[in-house]
């Protein structure tokens, strides 16, 4: 059983989104989770934002609940995708060997190769910045899925 885990900064809106999709496009042989590299929102729900633009394509994430990523996560899970470099660095930093750095990868780096590109935020955004997010997940989200079968 492969475990994977999404990680922005609060687990509100980037992680909780591309954990929907990701579920959403996978079997139950895959187990799929998300984290926040800061704890300004342990336990809370994600954005609603989030929750409404993947409401609009059929998803529900309202039930997910924030938490802070853990160095246990590198026993945990197999891959951990990271929306940005921000976040790539704080995670990167926790690893305590190079099996656990090899485990962290930029997201948008499964649809653009190499290119290093980061999911922005769209915390401080309109509406159209989530709609935005959802889409280039959903990108990102489809070649993990391509990779993995």
């Amino acid at each position: 059983m492969t475990k994977i885990l999404m990680v922005c900064l609060g687990n509100i809106c980037r992680s909780p989104l591309a954990e929907g999709i990701l579920k959403s496009k996978l079997s139950e042989d895959f187990i799929v989770d998300s984290a926040g590299t800061a704890n300004y929102h342990s336990g809370s729900a994600p954005d609603k934002r989030s929750i409404a633009v993947a409401k609009k394509y059929g998803l529900d994430i309202s039930n997910l609940s924030g938490r802070q990523f853990d160095v246990s996560d590198f026993d945990t899970f197999d891959l951990i995708y990271v929306m940005d470099h921000s976040n790539f660095d704080n995670v990167v930093r926790l690893a305590r060997t190079a099996k656990d750095t090899s485990k962290v990868k930029l997201i948008l780096n499964e649809v653009h190769h190499g290119k290093n590109f980061e999911v922005p935020d769209p915390y401080y955004g309109g509406e159209h910045g989530f709609e935005n997010v959802y889409q280039m997940l959903d990108e990102a989200c489809d070649a993990i899925v391509k990779n993995l079968i």
